[in-house]
């Protein structure tokens, strides 16, 4: 799609690395990451820290240089993790209830994630119940009700914006739903685009998420 104007509400600016403007969707979105690419960095830091514990000691300048590198990497590899984990920890306790009754979302998770959203949701169901749930009606009591339509249950809103990278070129226009707008994919572009738009996209390896 070629240069457009910027636009208001659910249309705004996808910013590309070479500097030029596509128009995309609006409204911020959520995040996916497999945990077993941390598990695979996990281990990689192990090994990294077998390294330097097996050189401490060692009288030469440059070996020492090497170690501070290293320790410095580390340092830098373990906050990122720590957020990493902090972020998904953060959605598992929003989202526990929609994320343990829908089984693409919760197979997702790694079981030490399932255990903590089962035990979460447990221990929150527990503290409404004994807060004010056992004054309503049993047919009130149902924190996953959809009576009149409307859910009670909170779910991520796919909606929202992402910012995304284009880890190959895709053919196929990429078509914001319920808007003018579409585009193609090129490959280390940076698009800020509807989750729902991309969603598929990041799940089969041609996007990620930045």
């Amino acid at each position: 799609m070629g240069h457009g104007e910027e636009r208001t509400g659910a249309a705004t600016l996808a910013i590309r690395l070479d500097g030029t403007r596509n128009e995309q969707d609006t409204t911020a979105g959520k995040s996916t990451t497999s945990p077993l690419k941390v598990d695979l960095a996990n281990t990689t830091s192990r090994t990294q820290i077998e390294v330097v514990e097996e050189q401490v000691g060692n009288p030469d300048p440059k070996t020492n240089f090497r170690l501070i590198i290293i320790q410095t990497e580390l340092e830098r590899f373990k906050f990122l993790v720590r957020s990493f984990l902090r972020a998904r920890i953060a959605k598992i306790d929003k989202y526990a209830l929609y994320l343990l009754t829908n089984t693409t979302q919760s197979e997702r998770l790694s079981s030490s994630e399932l255990q903590y959203a089962n035990s979460h949701q447990a221990l929150l169901e527990a503290y409404y119940r004994s807060s004010f749930l056992s004054q309503f009606p049993a047919s009130l009591q149902r924190l996953d009700d959809t009576a009149g339509g409307i859910s009670m249950m909170e779910q991520p809103d796919a909606d929202k914006a992402v910012f995304l990278r284009a880890l190959r070129n895709v053919e196929e226009p990429i078509i914001v739903e319920g808007t003018d707008i579409d585009f193609e994919l090129k490959r280390g572009d940076v698009y800020v685009v509807r989750w729902s738009a991309v969603r598929n996209l990041v799940i089969n390896g041609d996007a990620e998420l930045v």
